[in-house]
């Protein structure tokens, strides 16, 4: 069966906001165990919820699993550099849930596994202002085959198999 791209795409679509629908039904506000507070550069105050730090953990799971303890606190970093950064979204499902912002939501690893311990200890350490860093709003591997744009980045800091950068 032969099926064309503009199908392929409409199926991918409808898998996202799935997957997405599927979060928000899972991961409700109002079932916060906790709630934490950070500031943005945008001076605002985010708000950080149980959901929320479970969801960092899931996409530590997926994008630094096997990688050392600073390279997946790295990864959580990342995602709240950006929380707090006014080019990106101010929460931290809006990052996660940034069309091709990670390959581990585009591919659906986010969800094959769940977090570890250390995965959540990562989550925990970046939320609690650890960011080994150093501000970066970037990571990839730069042993895969990646988007040319991404070397455009500035590279601070290399940790494991990831290069992060700004």
């Amino acid at each position: 069966m032969k099926v064309n791209k503009n199908t392929l795409i409409i199926i991918s679509l409808a898998l996202i906001i799935a997957v997405v629908s599927l979060y928000f039904l899972v991961y409700k506000e109002e079932d916060s165990v906790f709630s934490k507070e950070i500031y943005s550069q945008k001076n605002a105050l985010v708000t950080v919820r149980s959901s929320d730090y479970v969801l960092l953990a899931r996409l530590v799971s997926g994008e630094a699993r096997g990688e050392p303890y600073r390279g997946q606190v790295g990864v959580a970093a990342v995602v709240i550099n950006r929380v707090k950064s006014p080019k990106f979204p101010n929460s931290i499902p809006g990052v996660i849930f940034q069309p091709r912002a990670f390959e581990s939501v585009s591919n659906g690893q986010i969800w094959a596994v769940y977090p570890s311990r250390t995965n959540f200890n990562a989550a925990r350490d970046a939320l609690n202002g650890f960011d080994p860093t150093y501000g970066s709003l970037f990571f990839w591997n730069p042993y895969k085959v990646v988007s040319p744009w991404i070397w455009t980045r500035k590279i601070i800091v290399q940790i494991g198999r990831h290069v992060f950068g700004r």
